[in-house]
């Protein structure tokens, strides 16, 4: 008896049909059958179906002789069907790699639940990803089993069959199945999501959801959308049927008046002569099913009333929203002229000397090198007033206390960047932010550069999707001071932005705690064991995919691979962070403790001192790990593509800090065999050491404190103008 039946239902999807077929077929674990339902399909999906059968055992198709509909379809598949768990699979989406596996590995945790609710994204014509936006309510149900009662936000997620799989006895005993007809997962999820007394969740993306340029069937002009009245009238039957049930009805009521209005509200639903007969049968089937007792309040109390009615709010709301859109219109005209007068008022004010405006990352809070500007700043300069620029209130209040912020486009922003001598940032400030005569911009950047950045972009059009270099270099002209940690950065810096600021030879603040051996608390916040090694790994997002990221290898088999006595700690690009990258595995693989995520840490410095070896393919990060003077180890198996889409100053494999895997068999090997600290490795990283931490000695903070801020003289400080070559006169202090 296989683990899985995987139920794919096919009509007229012979351009995604193989795709579908594949992702299955290819899955690490393969305990499953495939019966494939060809819904009489009058194009290829037959031929293909039946050409997948006679080359794979697994597969078993059903060529029915009539049409019959997504739902009778699938209901032809489950009496074929001798697997644990069912899985309705749509024939133009895909399972992600290895969801098979993560789904029976989380079955057999919570022992048999009788649904499981996974993730998905949804997968753009266009090539973009997006990640279900209630992602977070399967994290939250927690890691045991439970019933809608108990936690009834799981019914907030999208009510469809394909994010879930069912144990199959649960489904026969109960004698679920579809109905014809359209909206068929509505009388399917809702009877079965109520009636399940165990149900579990997994936070990990187990399903791309196609999103086709012409929408799918619930998309297209048709009378057919009258059929969600006859399922959501399946659905009260079934809870009329089941007393135990009946506290779910106005849950059911509401729901039922909400799904048709939507369906009524949306122009390409519909036949406009239809809409009046579709009002009055929803208002009368709201009005039949309403609980005794149950409040109508909200949108769906226009069902109480009539069509008429219900046009003339349609059309008051539409008034409404155009008076409102006008009237937001003139305010954001009259604010940013407000805005504008605010800021003018205080530009005319003169420049406060003590004044220091910082920002990292987009304004993501207190971060990297200017936050260790900051830091030292407050120790030996507390008369300088350090004010943070953030992008909103929920980044505020992630602040460390005693931090003080501005939001970006406030009034209070624009009084402090009009009145601020300096300005310290990793990035760029807005466009809209002018440079006072007298002010100061000291750029920080993010780090030494391997890959292409700035004006070195132009040739490198797929790096800079969305990207106006342009607009960037005009930004940049506003730099007065480009701080750098060794002579290779000075060369790129010049030569990515061809602007007039003068490079200063500080090394990078945030390596100040690095040289210096700053002890964090990461591995005791993590329950790390003291004597584990610690295997950083900390790729780098990639601009050949949309979605910038992509799987190198298996995290879990890694981590089996490392064996006992290790820890594998994984820090996405922070770009990643928020997308779907976490959902194709890392979340569960972390909360299973199989790794850490380090992702949202927010002082890289500590991830980076916990580290015993650092594993990474082209991310900056190992320019500063390299000032711990420990192992590093390059994953580069996708160089020839990485180096043609973004660009590379250097070949990182032919000059690396250490040894270099152009595949998982040898990144695995090299820590089973002891060799990712071997003498070959101390050589590589002590040349690599050389050339790039030639400014890292701890002080970097304190010389942009001293020379930059407070205009005192370092003797050791260099600050080279735009062209000057060695040997060349450099100025000694700002």
């Amino acid at each position: 008896m296989p683990r899985f039946s995987v139920i794919v239902p096919c009509f007229k999807v012979q351009g995604f049909l193989r795709e579908c077929l594949d992702s299955v077929l290819t899955q690490s674990f393969d305990d499953f059958e495939l019966i494939a339902v060809d819904d009489c399909s009058p194009d290829g999906c037959g031929a293909i179906l039946d050409e997948y059968a006679a080359r794979d055992p697994r597969v078993r198709v059903l060529h029915l002789p009539e049409n019959v509909g997504l739902g009778r379809a699938r209901n032809a598949g489950m009496p074929l069907a001798t697997g644990d768990y069912l899985f309705f699979l749509d024939s133009d989406d895909t399972l992600t790699p290895g969801a098979l596996r993560a789904v029976a590995d989380r079955l057999a945790e919570v022992r048999e639940p009788d649904v499981l609710v996974f993730d998905y994204a949804r997968t753009y014509w266009w090539g973009g990803t997006r990640r279900n936006v209630l992602a977070h309510l399967l994290g939250e149900a927690g890691p045991d089993t439970f019933g809608v009662a108990e936690y009834p936000r799981i019914l907030d997620l999208l009510m469809v069959v394909w994010n879930k799989v069912y144990r199959r006895e649960f489904v026969t005993e109960n004698g679920f199945e579809f109905p014809p007809g359209y909206y068929e997962d509505t009388p399917w999820t809702f009877p079965v999501m109520l009636s399940a007394g165990r149900i579990a969740t997994l936070d990990r993306i187990c399903l791309n959801y196609r999103q086709r340029r012409q929408g799918n069937i619930l998309s297209t002009t048709s009378r057919k959308h009258f059929d969600i009245h006859d399922q959501y009238e399946r659905v009260f039957a079934f809870v009329e049927r089941r007393p135990e049930l009946a506290a779910w009805l106005p849950y059911l009521h509401r729901k039922m008046g909400e799904h048709c209005l939507d369906i009524l509200a949306k122009p390409d639903r519909l036949p406009a002569a239809d809409k009046a007969e579709f009002f009055r049968r929803t208002a009368r089937m709201f009005r039949e099913h309403r609980p005794a007792g149950a409040l109508v309040d909200g949108e769906v109390a226009v069902l109480e009333g009539s069509w008429a009615g219900y046009r003339l709010k349609r059309q008051a709301a539409r008034a409404g929203r155009e008076v409102a859109r006008r009237a937001d219109q003139a305010g954001r005209a009259a604010a940013a002229r407000a805005r504008t007068g605010w800021a003018s008022l205080h530009a005319h004010r003169p420049l406060d000397e003590n004044l220091v405006v910082y920002s990292a990352s987009s304004h993501r809070g207190v971060l990297g090198d200017p936050a260790a500007v900051h830091r030292k700043a407050r120790e030996i300069a507390p008369q300088l007033r350090g004010v943070w620029v953030v992008r909103d209130a929920e980044t505020a209040d992630g602040l460390p206390p005693g931090v003080e912020h501005v939001i970006v486009g406030s009034r209070r922003y624009l009084e402090v960047t009009a009145r601020a001598k300096f300005f310290v940032n990793d990035v760029n400030w807005p466009g809209s932010l002018a440079k006072r005569p007298g002010s100061v911009h000291i750029h920080t950047h993010q780090g030494t550069p391997l890959k292409y950045l700035g004006a070195d972009l132009l040739d490198k059009p797929g790096a800079r999707l969305g990207f106006d270099v342009p607009q960037m270099l005009r930004r940049a002209d506003r730099w007065d001071y480009s701080l750098v940690a060794n002579r290779h950065s000075e060369l790129v810096w010049e030569r990515a932005y061809p602007c007039h600021f003068a490079s200063v030879r500080t090394g990078s603040p945030r390596n100040d705690a690095l040289v210096n051996g700053y002890a964090g608390d990461f591995r005791q916040r993590h329950g790390i064991p003291g004597d584990h090694t610690v295997v950083l790994y900390a790729p780098t997002r990639r601009d050949y995919r949309r979605s910038g990221h992509a799987d190198r290898f298996d995290l879990a088999r890694f981590a089996a691979d490392l064996g006992a006595g290790h820890t594998l700690v994984v820090r996405l690009h922070p770009s990643l962070a928020s997308g779907p990258a976490r959902g194709m595995g890392l979340s569960e693989l972390a909360r299973h403790g199989v790794v850490v995520d380090a992702t949202d840490e927010p002082r890289l410095e500590e991830v980076l001192l916990a580290a015993d070896v650092l594993v990474t393919d082209y991310s900056a990060v190992m320019f500063d790990y390299a000032n711990l003077d420990r192992p590093i180890v390059v994953h580069a198996d996708d160089q020839p593509a990485f180096t043609a889409s973004r660009g590379t100053y250097f070949d990182i494999t032919a000059e690396p800090p250490g040894h270099v895997a152009g595949s998982y068999r040898e990144l695995a090997w090299l820590f089973t065999s002891g060799s990712w600290r071997d003498e070959e490795s101390a050589r590589l990283r002590a040349e690599f050491r050389a050339r790039f931490c030639e400014f890292e000695d701890g002080r970097a903070a304190e010389r942009v404190v001293r020379t930059l801020l407070l205009g005192e003289a370092m003797p050791d400080t260099e600050i080279r103008l735009p062209g000057q070559g060695a040997g060349q006169d450099v100025l000694t202090s700002a």
